[in-house]
């Protein structure tokens, strides 16, 4: 697999980092900012601890970039990290977005064609850097002046946490909301706020959830966000690929992976 072109840092933490890979075609270049999954949480138990990390997204970051689009494969700090969880989690991704425009001059990159691409856990992070303009001035997980984003794609993932909390464990082999969040919404009903796409909809962007191997035995929490979303103005695309493995989307040639990449190409047309 190539290397990425630039490994960049965001922040001051270890974690705190990025790939940057980008294209051969002159620019500017549409942008995809890839946020992996992993329940939250800094590992899982019995796996390779490379499977809760960016990597896994690499194989993906160079077909999207084979195809002619930029794109910035995000670390970031979880639970289990020193400083992750609340609210260092969503303060990295928000951050790491961000870096795009330090990252713009020197790269050739266009701001106006940024794509969030979101994978398991990184498809509820995804959703929320997206709706973290709508968030109060006092909030821990607020920037002064979040980048805009074009859409978002959410690769199998749970878009909302307080409706998956009851389900974590069916999806994840930690209760990786309960560690991330710092407990249950009734102890932390803030927190769940804050760190929610729902709460804040309509975003005002497209968004689309590809369903595979995690989300088709969870149909509940995809009708209800996306119900929400329509009663808010909100337009939701839901994808159902049958069949699909949960890290089936994410294998360059294989036949769901073409069909994210292709609809990821169509949305930064």
């Amino acid at each position: 697999m190539p290397p990425a072109d630039h490994r960049l840092t965001y922040g001051s933490t270890p974690l705190e980092f990025g790939e940057l890979r980008l294209p051969k075609t002159p620019g500017p270049h549409p942008v995809a900012v890839l946020i992996h999954g992993g329940c939250w949480v800094d590992r899982l138990p019995g796996r390779d601890p490379r499977i809760t990390g960016f990597e896994p997204l690499r194989p993906f970051a160079v077909a999207l970039t084979a195809a002619g689009v930029a794109t910035w494969n995000i670390e970031y700090r979880r639970a289990g990290h020193r400083g992750g969880g609340w609210p260092g989690t969503f303060q990295d991704v928000a951050s790491a977005t961000d870096f795009l425009r330090k990252l713009a001059p020197k790269h050739d990159l266009d701001l106006t064609r940024v794509v969030l691409v979101g994978h398991s856990a990184g498809g509820q992070l995804a959703l929320w850097i997206a709706a973290r303009t709508k968030l109060p001035a006092d909030s821990h997980v607020r920037t002064g002046d979040p980048l805009w984003v074009k859409a978002v794609v959410d690769i199998d993932g749970p878009p909302d946490l307080e409706s998956a909390f009851a389900e974590q464990e069916r999806f994840c082999p930690v209760p990786g909301i309960t560690r991330f969040l710092g407990g249950a919404p009734a102890d932390q009903p803030r927190r769940y706020r804050e760190g929610s796409a729902a709460a804040w909809l309509p975003l005002g962007v497209p968004q689309t959830i590809f369903v595979g191997g995690l989300l088709a035995d969870l149909p509940g929490l995809i009708s209800g966000y996306q119900a929400l979303a329509a009663a808010r103005g909100d337009a939701v695309t839901v994808v159902t690929l049958p069949g699909a493995g949960h890290f089936d989307m994410l294998q360059p040639g294989a036949p769901h992976a073409t069909t994210v990449q292709k609809h990821i190409l169509s949305l930064l047309e």
